[in-house]
C-alpha cells in the first residue's frame, strides 16, 4: 500500500532570535496542499516573497545553509527542515518575519515540539520518493569529506566524523529509520571550537549566539583570563572547562551528540532533494557544502528522469477495458495481422495497449532468420490499431466504419524489438475529432525503455456498401 503525502493539521508559531543575524524572528507553520514541499516565505517583505526549499535555490552554506529566490532569501533552515522530514511531513508553508530562522537551543527539538503540538494529517495524494539506481557522490578528497548514497529498499543515515581533535576523537552516528529521530537524534546541538568563537564574532556572525545554543569543545589549554573574556562576550556570569573538554553551559545530551548533529544537518540538507529518499547515505566529515552539493546533484538526476516518457501502468492481474473478444467486434483485422492483444486503459483522450511479442509470428521467419526482429512498419501499425480502438469505442456502430491512415509524422525507432517483448503502447488524441480526422501521438514501450514514437493522423470513414453480383 503506497505512502500517503503528510502535512500539519493547523497553523502554529514560536519566536527566537537568528544565531548570525542576531535579529528576533517568529515562524509560523501553516499546513500545504499536496505535492507544495517546503515552501518559506518572507512576510516581512514586499509582495511577500516566496522561497522554494530545493537545492538549485541554495546560495552559501557558511555555518548554515541559505537558500534564495524571488529577491528574497532565508538562512539556518537546516534544523526545521530536520524536524520536518524527521517526523515524514511532506507539504509545509514556513512563514518567517526576518532573514534568519532562529537558533533555538542549536537542534531541532523546538520544531519538533512545535510540529507535534500543531498535529499530523494524511493527505490524498501518494508519496513519492527518490530511489537511487546508483551510488552518487560527493568528495573533496583533499578535505578527506565524503557523502554517498545507495539503493536500498529503505531510508538509512549514517555519519562518521574525525577532526583529529582529541576532545571529539573519531564519532559515529546512524538513524535507520525515521522513527527514531524525535527520541535519537532532534535534541542533538550544534558544536563549535573554542577557537572559533571570537574570530566568528569579528566576522560579524553568530551576533545571535549565546553559550545556551551550543556545545563548546576546549582543544586546548586555555588561561581563566581568556575564559573571562569569552563570558564577557556572551554575557555569562561563570564559565568553566569540564575534564571532559567541554564547556560547563550544557550537558551532553548523548556521548556522541556532537555526531548526531551532524546527522540532522545532514537530514536537513537532503530535504532539498524535493522528496523523501529511499536509499542509504553515508557521510564522512560532512558540512552544509557536501550536504548540499550531494542535493544539486540528486536534484539533476531528478530532473532528467522527470524528462524521460514513462510507461503506461500495466498490471496483468488486473482485467482489461476490452479483451480479444471485444477487439474482434471493432477492429476488422485478423490474424496474422490483428496486432493487439488487449486494452489495459481507456478515457476520452488516451488508451492503452498490449502487444505480446512471440517467436510464433510468421514475419519471423524472413525478418530475421539468424536474428529476429520485429520490423518497424508493424510496429507503426500496432499503435495504429489501439489508436482505432479509441476512435472506434466513441461511436455506436463501430463495425460500420474503417480508418485510413492519412499521413504519419515524426517517426522514431529508438530501440529494436524482439521475440519475448511485451509492447505496452499508449495514444493521446491531441485534439477534438473533426469531420472523422484524428490527431494522435504515441508511445510504445518495452519494459522501462522507449522503443518508438510517432504522430499520426487518421480518417474514420464509413464502409462502402457491399455491391452485389
Amino acid at each position: 500500500m503506497a505512502d500517503k503525502q503528510r502535512t500539519i493539521s493547523k497553523t502554529i508559531s514560536l519566536s527566537g532570535k537568528g544565531l548570525h543575524s542576531g535579529v528576533n524572528v517568529t515562524v509560523t507553520l501553516k499546513p500545504a496542499p499536496v505535492n507544495t514541499g517546503f515552501v518559506f516565505k518572507r512576510v516581512d517583505l514586499k509582495d511577500q516573497p516566496e522561497i522554494k526549499a530545493l537545492a538549485e535555490n541554495v546560495i552559501h552554506t557558511n555555518r548554515n545553509t541559505t537558500i534564495s529566490s524571488n529577491g528574497a532569501e532565508i538562512s539556518t533552515i537546516e534544523h526545521t527542515l530536520a524536524a520536518l522530514t524527521g517526523l515524514g511531513i511532506d507539504n509545509v508553508y514556513i512563514e518567517v518575519d526576518g532573514p534568519e530562522i532562529p537558533i533555538m537551543d542549536g537542534s531541532s527539538k523546538y520544531f519538533v515540539e512545535l510540529i507535534k503540538k500543531s498535529g499530523i494529517k494524511s493527505q490524498e495524494s501518494d508519496r513519492e520518493y527518490f530511489i537511487p539506481k546508483e551510488k552518487i557522490r560527493f568528495a573533496d578528497e583533499e578535505k578527506n569529506i565524503s557523502i554517498e548514497i545507495f539503493p536500498d529498499d529503505k531510508f538509512s543515515l549514517e555519519v562518521h566524523i574525525d577532526y583529529n581533535s582529541k576532545v571529539l576523537g573519531y564519532q559515529y552516528a546512524s538513524l535507520d529509520r525515521l522513527e527514531d529521530f524525535e527520541n535519537e537524534i532532534s535534541n542533538c546541538r550544534t558544536f563549535v571550537f573554542l577557537h572559533e568563537l571570537e574570530p566568528l564574532l569579528k566576522n560579524n556572525l553568530i551576533k545571535g549566539g549565546d553559550l545556551d545554543n551550543a556545545i563548546v569543545i576546549v582543544e586546548h589549554k586555555v588561561s581563566q583570563e581568556e575564559i573571562n573574556h569569552l563570558a564577557d562576550l556572551f554575557n555569562k556570569p561563570k564559565v568553566e572547562v569540564m575534564p571532559e573538554g567541554i564547556l560547563n553551559n550544557v550537558d551532553l545530551a548523548f556521548s556522541n551528540e556532537p555526531a548526531r548533529h551532524k546527522l540532522l544537518d545532514v537530514l536537513g540538507d537532503l530535504s532539498l532533494i524535493g522528496m523523501p529518499i529511499r536509499g542509504k547515505v553515508i557521510a564522512k566529515r560532512p558540512g552544509h557544502f557536501s550536504n548540499t552539493e550531494l542535493a544539486k546533484q540528486i536534484r539533476k538526476q531528478i530532473k532528467l528522469d522527470q524528462k524521460k516518457p514513462k510507461p503506461p501502468e500495466y498490471n496483468p492481474n488486473h482485467p482489461p477495458v476490452f479483451d480479444l473478444v471485444a477487439i474482434k467486434k471493432m477492429l476488422p483485422h485478423r490474424p496474422p495481422f490483428l496486432l493487439v492483444d488487449k486494452i489495459t486503459y481507456m478515457d476520452d483522450w488516451t488508451i492503452c495497449g498490449i502487444k505480446n511479442v512471440t517467436m510464433n509470428e510468421s514475419y519471423f521467419v524472413g525478418h530475421y532468420p539468424e536474428e529476429p526482429i520485429m520490423p518497424g512498419v508493424l510496429q507503426i501499425e500496432a499503435m495504429a490499431q489501439v489508436g482505432g480502438l479509441l476512435l472506434l469505442s466513441q461511436i455506436s456502430n463501430p463495425s460500420e466504419y474503417l480508418l485510413y491512415f492519412l499521413k504519419i509524422e515524426n517517426v522514431k525507432f529508438k530501440h529494436k524489438v524482439v521475440p519475448g517483448d511485451t509492447l505496452n503502447i499508449r495514444m493521446n488524441l491531441l485534439e477534438p475529432v473533426k469531420r472523422g480526422i484524428a490527431l494522435t501521438y504515441g508511445q510504445v514501450f518495452v519494459g522501462n525503455t522507449l522503443v518508438l514514437e510517432g504522430n499520426f493522423m487518421a480518417q474514420l470513414a464509413k464502409k462502402e456498401p457491399t455491391k452485389k453480383v
